[in-house]
């Protein structure tokens, strides 16, 4: 009963802070998270307050955290993709327009006000402004501006001069500096235009620089008398000017088009392209072929010391990664680094190491295969103690090599075990963005190419390039597009190779 009553009012509770969350979503327009909320809410009640619902109970948690994490980012990210989202472009229409209302210009002649400042028991301040035109006094609290009378009783003069205001004496020009911060986020409405301050001792009139017209979708400039219209995300005039900043508009396959129409892009794409599959190739195969040498090895059981080696090769998979590549960057520095420095000594050589297409992709090769080896010599350690001896030992019988063993039963019956895990390498090593980064930074730059693209950038570097780095500023709806297209090559080859693995389970159905 007591557990009842708990559930009822912890549902309760959830669910009154979720009519809240609705109400807050629906007033700001939100209506993705609004539906996702609804069904959420709906879910929720359904699997706590239902018999026949009670499976999902325990499955609301996990589902929860998948949509979180995993389908709202994909959604998210594919919605971006077809939208201008960048640097210039981060707002929506209604927040640009009212950008633009609030900018003011200072017309020529326009009216100035004196002042004095106080601070009130709050810790407010209030100004009283004086019109050098008419010497009209005005009182500025809360940010609105009233006229006020010079006989008002809070007034205290001195000399016809004003010393105190509500008993508050007026603020020195040491703590005005020190409020100035304060004074100039002031913008006080007044006939047209705004109060604003315009010097240390003086406010003036400014004037509205633009004036939206709902009914045209226009925005006019109030000062050069130029009209901008919306189009791609952008207000522009006749002329072509566009104003900044823009807004967030959706337009289609423009950043996927412009993958395969911009020159500047297209040409370092495909020759980043090559290299991505080929970097993948050669580190799921450098990585495979060391690691099964070094398991088989280790898996021979009159190999003295083994457990001592198993220890002494897995150390580089101990080791952090990030570590590992900051410390190989410094190793393959060509003037001052170490393994320069021995080739330097024994061949009087020095192998420009990061400096060199070439050698920059045989360094990225050679350094993966130092942080990937251990890995899959565990992986094909275990994949070998499952084999079962007794066909070794009747290959043997029969009069098959130790290659023909290796050849028509190690390899198959291990390709089973470890041929999903390799698909995962290679989709791994294809976004491989820390390996890449960190050790060559994509670079040497590719020679003759106008845009970031380095010889050793993969897709998912070139990517971030050109997205944060080109000194455009940040083009998230471009880089989201280029991940959807890295998705569909990765989930392609992933089924390709899923499939071959299919053949492998029948091949091993046969032996």
């Amino acid at each position: 009963m007591i557990c009842t009553i708990l559930k009822i009012a912890i549902l309760g509770l959830t669910d009154a802070l979720g009519i809240w969350a609705i109400v807050g979503l629906g007033v700001a327009g939100n209506w993705f998270l609004l539906a996702t909320l609804i069904i959420g809410m709906g879910l929720l009640n359904l699997a706590l307050l239902s018999r026949r619902a009670y499976p999902l109970r325990y499955l609301i948690p996990g589902l929860i955290f998948f949509g979180a994490m995993v389908v709202y980012p994909i959604l998210y990210n594919v919605s971006i993709a077809f939208t201008n989202y960048s640097t210039g472009h981060f707002l929506s229409k209604e927040q640009a327009i009212a950008h633009f209302q609030r900018q003011y210009y200072l017309p020529e002649n326009t009216e100035s006000f004196s002042y004095q400042a106080f601070r009130s028991a709050q810790g407010d301040l209030i100004l009283i402004l004086s019109s050098r035109t008419t010497g009209a006094l005005y009182l500025a609290m809360e940010g609105h501006l009233t006229l006020l009378d010079p006989k008002d009783p809070r007034l205290l003069y001195e000399n016809n001069q004003i010393k105190a205001f509500e008993g508050v004496p007026p603020l020195s020009t040491r703590e005005l500096v020190q409020n100035l911060n304060r004074l100039e986020k002031l913008a006080l409405p007044y006939d047209e235009g705004v109060v604003r301050l315009a010097s240390l001792r003086e406010f003036k009139v400014y004037k509205p620089r633009y004036q939206y017209d709902p009914d045209k979708d226009t925005l006019t400039d109030l000062l050069s008398g130029k009209v901008y219209v919306p189009k791609e995300g952008s207000f522009t005039s006749e002329d072509g000017e566009s104003l900044d900043p823009g807004f967030r508009v959706y337009v289609g396959l423009t950043n996927f088009v412009r993958i395969f129409s911009n020159r500047q892009i297209t040409g370092p794409f495909f020759r980043v392209f090559r290299w991505t599959f080929l970097w993948a190739f050669l580190s799921v195969a450098t990585t495979f072929c060391l690691g099964l040498a070094l398991a088989i090895l280790l898996n021979n059981p009159y190999l003295r010391f083994r457990y001592l080696y198993r220890t002494l090769l897995i150390i580089p998979y101990a080791v952090p990664g990030f570590i590992s590549l900051l410390v190989w960057r410094g190793l393959l520095n060509t003037n001052f680094g170490v393994v320069n420095q021995i080739l330097n000594s024994l061949f009087h050589i020095r192998i420009p190491w990061l400096q060199e297409a070439f050698w920059a992709k045989m360094a990225l090769v050679l350094v993966n295969l130092w942080l990937g080896y251990p890995y899959m010599m565990i992986v094909c350690l275990g994949a070998l103690q499952s084999i079962p001896s007794e066909l070794f030992e009747a290959a043997y019988v029969d009069g098959a090599n130790r290659w023909q063993q290796f050849k028509k039963i190690t390899l198959p019956l291990l390709l089973i075990s470890i041929a999903p895990l390799l698909v995962g390498s290679f989709a791994f090593n294809f976004n491989n963005f820390n390996v890449i980064y960190l050790l060559t930074e994509g670079g040497p730059p590719i020679p003759g190419t106008q845009t970031s693209a380095g010889a050793t950038d993969i897709l998912i570097s070139y990517v971030y390039k050109l997205a944060f780095a080109s000194g455009r500023g940040q083009e998230y709806g471009f880089a989201a597009a280029v991940s959807i297209i890295i998705f569909l090559i990765v989930g392609t080859i992933s089924a390709l190779n899923f499939r071959f693995t299919k053949s492998l389970e029948r091949m091993s159905e046969g032996l």
